[in-house]
């Protein structure tokens, strides 16, 4: 490279958009044009290292299909419209059902890949202008047991300790995260603590290259966690081995846990591991002076993820493993803000910071902010509750940057759930599987094109900043949504800027409210809950009390439960669904990066040796796999990593899509859809004489 041409180049530093990591980069900008990525070296968090995806995350940026114009439906076809044609539009359907319907009418569903400050402007919008509460984010199809069941368990519903804490750990316990593919530079930490001499333990049904690394690898029956737990548990308590100081002083209801995990004493028939295993492992964790629990979807995304994760808590709690360096409980966050958009209460119960909508104090403090009066106490309308609920009562829906044509349980549900809406919104950088049932489309603008912020799964709030501009007539989302405000006729939406907006969201919560812009300059950043200007920020939750009202930990006496739909006669597999390291949930951005989508690009499905074998099937062999919802073709691929009656498939493909497959039944709690678990058949495709 000549002068002249690296004079011309810019470094743009911002944030990944991919998992809940938040690693530091730097956009490379040439003419306008971002045209590569360097690692930014000075964040603690990936210390100049990226994975896979991280290094291609810019090639989507200028891609030739990216959405340009405002689209509206017209006699089944898209033609392209204004801003104010298509934002007119909007207002007047969205007014026009608020008048014949009211608030229950309304879907709002907002995305976890998105900037803190449009996922608190849309739900802003959605309970200043229609007075409803039906607003949720992706979370509930991912971690939505981690914020209900951590806030049961420590009053909050966040991970306890930072990534670079792990290096301060005697022992990591694993359970359901595959973190070397699903958050690289998480494992790199996991792995760094290895060295210094950490014990890994990994207990997963599938042998993934998490589980490679382990010290202990513990194969166990899929959705038996709470079995396998209380057990571990039993051990525990029977060997005097729990930490009875921290139980009397900082915990309530241990003699619920201490009745119900009796009956768990060998649980091998559910749990699948052998009992001297178990004690092994129980043990383990008891004698480390540091313990630290991760655990991830694998836990989550089950009928039971709410209780799994309180089931984590328990775990923790007995051995004292909260409230200092080297411990807790530790959700990987899959998405890069997915703990923000909860935070910036994109949820149905909560405003931002988790202030309750229920409580008339802070419906009071939102009304006299917002210039409003009578905010919904109610509790909203949940995510896949409300693809259910398309139709009747809910009518008109707005969808900012999701596509649960691909990512939702039950694809074939979805799609005729959609179809039943008199007014359908998606807001989107792509022409997405979902895009395609839109009445109008708004083209937004994607990480490299905004400023904004994430909140990484350690509740590091991290800086994204604009690179380059948005194409053709595209527009920074929040931009939208100041625009639709107005045309709603909303006042106080006059903002330029998205620091202003992380301003208004900050003067309203005091968890937030000390985490300025300018704090954010600084690499490390700043984690919350962080109260004043002045206050350093909070990387290990829950020193001296929980989050509760009272300060006190909560134990659950939990009991197994069969998933929802477990193997029978019929459809004799039991089918997982996860993440593959090249990437990235439906593929609209990585499908668009040339080295990823050479690595893997196409579906498969893993099933065992033995399965194989007694079916006939061969590596590579097209296979049909068919469930209560729906059938698919995809490839097999062979192998031991899954034991007999297992399958497990990767949710990226829309041309092999899993979701056809997976079952919509709800964990009661967090209303998770049970992706994690459904019972399926394995047919060998005969190839036409």
């Amino acid at each position: 490279m000549n002068t002249t041409e690296s004079e011309t180049l810019k470094y743009v530093t911002t944030t990944c958009p991919y998992c809940g990591v938040g690693c530091g980069l730097n956009l490379v900008v040439k003419d306008e044009k971002v045209v590569g990525v360097e690692p930014y070296k000075r964040t603690p968090v990936n210390q100049g290292k990226l994975c896979p995806k991280g290094a291609t995350c810019w090639e989507h940026v200028h891609s030739p299909d990216r959405l340009t114009t405002p689209l509206i439906k017209k006699d089944g076809k898209f033609v392209e419209a204004s801003w104010d044609e298509a934002l007119d539009l909007v207002a007047s359907k969205f007014k026009e059902t608020s008048d014949k319907y009211g608030p229950h009418a309304f879907g709002f569903q907002v995305s976890c890949r998105t900037p803190n400050e449009e996922c608190y402007l849309l739900q802003k919008i959605a309970r200043m202008a229609f007075k409803t509460n039906n607003v949720d984010n992706c979370a509930r199809i991912c971690h939505g047991p981690s914020v209900a069941g951590l806030s049961l368990s420590f009053g909050s519903g966040a991970a306890t300790n930072s990534f670079v804490d792990l290096l301060n750990t005697d022992l990591i316990f694993m359970m359901g995260s595959n973190a070397v593919e699903a958050h690289p530079l998480a494992a790199r930490r996991i792995v760094q603590a290895h060295q210094k001499g950490a014990k890994l333990i990994v207990c997963d049904p599938r042998y993934t290259p998490t589980a490679r690394l382990a010290d202990t690898y513990l194969r166990y029956n899929p959705s038996s966690h709470i079995a396998l737990i209380n057990s571990m548990m039993y051990w525990i308590i029977k060997e005097g081995k729990q930490d009875t100081a921290f139980i009397e002083k900082r915990t309530k209801g241990y003699e619920d846990l201490l009745k119900t995990v009796q009956n768990y004493a060998d649980a091998e028939a559910i749990h699948g591991v052998p009992l001297e295993t178990v004690k092994k492992i129980a043990f383990e964790y008891a004698d480390a002076k540091n313990a630290t629990i991760i655990y991830c979807l694998g836990i989550t995304e089950q009928t039971t993820g709410t209780d799994n994760v309180r089931s984590l808590g328990n775990l923790a709690m007995l051995c004292g493993n909260i409230g200092r360096e080297g411990v807790g409980v530790n959700p990987f966050r899959g998405q890069n803000n997915v703990q923000g958009a909860c935070d910036m209460g994109a949820y149905p119960n909560v405003f931002s910071g988790y202030q309750k909508c229920e409580d008339p104090a802070a419906r009071k403090k939102m009304e006299e902010a917002w210039g409003v009066t009578d905010l919904p106490d109610w509790y909203g309308t949940t995510l896949t509750e409300q693809i259910t609920a398309c139709g009747d009562p809910i009518k008109a829906m707005y969808m900012f940057a999701l596509n649960p044509v691909v990512t939702y349980p039950n694809t074939n549900h979805v799609i005729e759930s959609l179809k039943k809406l008199d007014f359908l919104v998606v807001q989107d950088i792509f022409m997405t599987e979902t895009a395609k049932y839109a009445d109008v489309i708004l083209p937004g603008a994607c990480f490299a094109e905004k400023d904004g912020t994430f909140t990484s799964a350690e509740r590091r709030v991290n800086r994204i900043r604009k690179a380059v501009s948005p194409p053709g007539d595209a527009k920074a989302d929040w931009e939208i949504f100041d625009m639709l405000a107005k045309k709603l006729g909303l006042k106080g939406f006059d903002f330029n800027s998205a620091e202003e907006i992380w301003d208004d969201m900050r003067k309203v919560t005091p968890s937030m409210y000390g985490i300025s812009y300018e704090r954010m300059e600084k690499p490390e950043s700043v984690h919350w809950p962080c109260p004043t200007l002045e206050h350093p920020g909070t990387p290990i939750l829950h020193k001296e009390r929980f989050g509760s009202a009272d300060g006190l930990g909560t134990f659950f006496g939990l009991e197994y439960r069969q998933p929802a739909e477990v193997a029978d006669a019929e459809y004799p597999f039991t089918l997982m669904t996860g993440r593959l390291i090249f990437h990235y949930h439906s593929r609209s951005q990585t499908g668009r990066a040339a080295v990823l989508d050479y690595e893997v690009p196409e579906g498969y499905v893993q099933i065992n040796t033995e399965d194989a074998k007694e079916l006939g099937i061969a590596n590579g062999e097209k296979i049909l796999l068919k469930s209560r919802r729906g059938e698919v073709e995809t490839l097999a691929k062979v192998t031991d990593e899954v034991a007999k009656g297992v399958l497990y498939m990767a949710m990226h493909f829309g041309n092999a899509a899993a979701n056809m497959l997976t079952n919509t039944a709800l964990d009661p709690l967090s209303k998770m859809p049970e992706l994690k678990h459904c019972g399926v058949s394995v047919q060998k495709i005969k190839e036409a004489n």
